[in-house]
């Protein structure tokens, strides 16, 4: 019975064509929750359906494991590739703005400004991992996907009040990363 319901001792060998059928049962009836966690984390639509369609892709090219329940696995995959995305975002960004920027727009010509520029650089990203993941979210969604704080609230489910508050303390991590002082390593002369 390839369609039927799992028998004890059915092995994936043993029912390969069965278990396709039900992973494409179940991805179909979690399609729509999934896009729209991924929506609420990237901001687009268009993009959340690529992500999914991606999720889709990436299961049926692998063989398939055994997941105690697939739903739950799919949504917090659809989750992850979410996040994925605004990282791999974050970077492509990052890259373009240092390609575009004029050598001497960006460190003033002088190797210790290039120099203290990249440890700011290193203390801002450090203070962002540091953050909870829900701040960072709605702190990539403003700064790197030009999102206003309205969109980013109805997109998250929150009050535009509490994306501010977000924001605020995404901001705060970021001054206060640039205020703290260099650790010294022992045996060097400050």
């Amino acid at each position: 019975m390839i369609n039927g319901p799992a028998e004890p001792g059915d092995t994936e060998r043993d029912k390969p064509h069965g278990d396709r059928a039900h992973f494409l049962q179940v991805f179909l009836s979690q399609r729509s929750q999934m896009e729209a966690l991924v929506n609420r984390r990237v901001g687009c639509r268009a993009t959340a359906a690529d992500l999914v369609q991606d999720l889709f892709l990436r299961f049926w090219r692998r063989p398939l494991v055994q997941v105690e329940e697939l739903s739950t696995y799919l949504l917090r995959c659809a989750g992850n590739i979410a996040i994925d995305h605004l990282r791999s975002e974050g970077t492509r960004v990052r890259a373009s703005e240092g390609l575009m920027a004029e050598p001497s727009d960006s460190v003033g010509g002088e190797p210790q400004a290039a120099l203290e520029a990249g440890n700011d650089l290193r203390h801002v990203e450090a203070a962002l991992r540091a953050l909870p993941e829900r701040t960072r979210q709605i702190f990539l969604l403003n700064r790197i996907h030009g999102r206003k704080y309205a969109e980013i609230a109805k997109a998250m489910g929150l009050s535009q009040s509490a994306v501010e508050k977000h924001m605020m303390r995404a901001l705060e991590a970021c001054k206060a990363s640039l205020r703290e002082p260099e650790p010294r390593t022992p045996g060097k002369a400050p």
